[in-house]
C-alpha cells in the first residue's frame, strides 16, 4: 500500500482534547478543531484510509539529529508537533 503524506497550506496551531472511551477502556479519541481540517480537506474524504507515524524522541539531541535528516531530504515534508498536557 503506498502512503501519500498530507501538506497543510499554511501554518497550523491549534489546541485541542483527547478524551477517554469507555467502551475501548482507553485515551484513543483526538479531538481535532475546524482549522485543521481546513488545511488538510482530504480528511473530509470519509471513504479515504488514513494513517498516521508518530516518533517521541526521549532528548534534544536525538531530535535535532533527526531534524538534521528531514532538512537533508528536500522534498519530505514537515512534521506535525503534538504536544502532550496534563490538565487540572
Amino acid at each position: 500500500m503506498k502512503k501519500t503524506t498530507l501538506t497543510p497550506r499554511t501554518k497550523i496551531n491549534s489546541e485541542g482534547k483527547i478524551f477517554y472511551s469507555e467502551s475501548a477502556q482507553a485515551w484513543n479519541i483526538l479531538k481535532f478543531k475546524k482549522e485543521l481540517f481546513s488545511e488538510f480537506p482530504q480528511l473530509k474524504e470519509k471513504r479515504s484510509k488514513f494513517s498516521y507515524k508518530l516518533t517521541y524522541y526521549r532528548n534534544s539531541e536525538e531530535l535535532e539529529k533527526e531534524i538534521g535528516v528531514l532538512a537533508k531530504k528536500r522534498n519530505q515534508v514537515m512534521p506535525v508537533l503534538l504536544f502532550l498536557y496534563k490538565e487540572d
